[in-house]
């Protein structure tokens, strides 16, 4: 019988021992926000609270997404790329395993406050998939003041799924606002759980600043005026930006220029001068609240004492949006009211993806680099950087790394496909400068297809362009295309591509 006692004080200790451990982890994402959309990577919209994890932890200049919501999604779930070329029940099946569910096996509590995307009915809910506290949005886009106003005819007309574990939401308060609603969640379940002293994983994905384009009247004030000059002034105030703080070097992120498929702002600005800097101003204004909300994040860790042993990150899901759901110069839809249905349109996010060539659904950088900040006291050297090749797909093995956790052969008795990125650790901690990747990096979206191996990226924007080859090393911003003269390196990798688009089941 003592020794009986004995066990279980040992494995009780062991335990609360590991508990102590085991840091807790906050992973932030924005939805369609560019490169350069915050102050850190160049921004002139004020976002001091994600700068202060930058500043305070480490900034990636090469990490990447999958150029579209629903597929960084899954990717960034289950640490696969998706199958089936993105479409359908695919992106998350039974045969994957979520970060709720694995961070649960490791002992971990978790919640979800966002965006979900990946399925609104049983058994594709993030209440079904591992987040045991989950609130926010299943569906991709919805109103910010009223997610039961049904979207505008151009856009479908539907009425967007807004749930709270497996019950949905239908009726919102007047006072209603997305970002300050995911946020309010967020607090409210960080705070129970962490007071069980076990550690947690709380995913906040939020819905800015993707369209529509709803913000408060007091955040959009503070941007009156400041792009009356246009999206070409902005981009180049934003490269020139970049340049003096040191994140890029301008021989190897030569300006790619004005945008090749649109004109610049004194040819192509729409006659409603007002409306035209108005979508720029109340995008601006969403970046911003939703870096106060983010601010009220950092405020609870630090209020609950429990900031030194919290991983806090943020990113986004895919570069800025150019679609123009609508028309593209539909003004009597005007942004900031819940009333209306806009969006910033192709040049504007050109300008928001600087010093990057193409936006949201491309496979250029613009569509699929992310600027990703992260933040853990005592391990990562506060103020570093680290040009370390990074992926979404990375999550998984990393935060199972940090979390003492194991990836399960099965669950339920099905195999689970394995995690198909590298633990990032090693680099975070300042253990080794840079991890050279195993494999390749892979894209696919919409017929749009990339690879990145090394230095080396070569991209398929379309049958008419063919295969296009970069040297990342010498060009990041994709400005000279070798591909005619490195023709064995482009039939090397596209064999390479061709083989993974088998596996995985894309359908080109």
């Amino acid at each position: 019988m003592i020794r009986f006692l004995a066990l279980i004080i040992f494995f009780t200790t062991a335990l609360t021992s590991r508990a102590a451990d085991q840091p807790n982890i906050i992973l932030i994402m924005a939805d369609d926000m560019g490169w350069s959309d915050i102050g850190c990577y160049g921004s002139e919209i004020s976002t001091p609270n994600i700068d202060r994890i930058c500043s305070e932890g480490m900034q990636f200049t090469n990490f990447y997404n999958n150029a579209k919501c629903t597929t960084t999604r899954a990717s960034l779930l289950t640490g696969l790329y998706p199958r089936n070329g993105g479409k359908g029940i695919e992106l998350l099946n039974e045969n994957m395993l979520t970060l709720g569910e694995a961070l649960k096996l490791a002992g971990y509590q978790t919640g979800l406050s966002g965006k979900w995307h990946n399925g609104s009915k049983a058994p594709h809910r993030p209440f079904d998939r591992g987040f045991e506290a989950s609130y926010g949005l299943w569906d991709g886009c919805c109103n910010f003041f009223d997610p039961n106003q049904p979207d505008p005819k151009f856009k479908g007309g539907k009425v967007r799924f807004f749930g709270q574990n497996d019950e949905r939401i239908t009726e919102f308060p007047d006072d209603f606002f997305t970002s300050n609603a995911f946020t309010d969640h967020a607090i409210e379940t960080i705070t129970k759980q962490s007071a069980t002293k076990k550690p947690f994983f709380h995913y906040l994905p939020y819905t800015a600043p993707h369209y529509p384009l709803h913000a408060k009247p007091e955040d959009i004030a503070k941007y009156k005026g400041k792009y009356d000059a246009g999206w070409d002034a902005l981009r180049k105030s934003r490269y020139d930006r970049q340049v003096e703080m040191g994140l890029i070097d301008p021989k190897l992120f030569p300006d790619p220029g004005l945008n090749p498929n649109n004109k610049p702002f004194a040819e192509g600005k729409n006659e409603d001068t007002e409306w035209e800097s108005l979508r720029m101003e109340t995008y601006a204004a969403m970046v911003d609240n939703m870096d106060q909300n983010i601010g009220r994040v950092l405020t609870t860790l630090d209020d609950l004492k429990i900031a030194d042993n919290t991983i806090i990150m943020f990113l986004s899901d895919n570069g800025a949006c150019a679609e123009t759901p609508g028309g593209a110069g539909n003004t009597e839809h005007r942004p900031g009211p819940k009333d209306w249905y806009s969006h910033v349109g192709p040049n504007w996010a050109y300008a928001q993806n600087a010093p990057f060539a193409r936006y949201k659904s491309h496979t250029h950088e613009g569509g699929v680099a992310s600027p990703f900040v992260i933040r853990w006291p005592g391990k990562i050297k506060a103020g570093s950087k680290t040009d370390q090749v990074g992926h979404i797909i990375d999550f998984m093995p990393t935060f199972l790394d940090v979390a003492d956790g194991k990836f399960p052969m099965s669950n339920d008795g099905k195999p689970l496909l394995r995690p198909e990125g590298i633990s990032l650790v090693p680099v975070l901690t300042g253990e080794e400068a840079a991890i050279k990747r195993p494999a390749p990096l892979f894209w696919f979206w919409s017929k749009k297809r990339a690879i990145r191996e090394g230095v080396w990226k070569l991209v398929w924007e379309s049958p008419k362009n063919g295969w296009e080859l970069y040297n990342l090393g010498l060009d990041r911003t994709e400005t000279n295309n070798v591909a005619e003269k490195q023709a064995s390196k482009v039939a090397q990798m596209s064999k390479k591509w061709y083989a993974w688009a088998a596996l995985t089941g894309v359908k080109y």
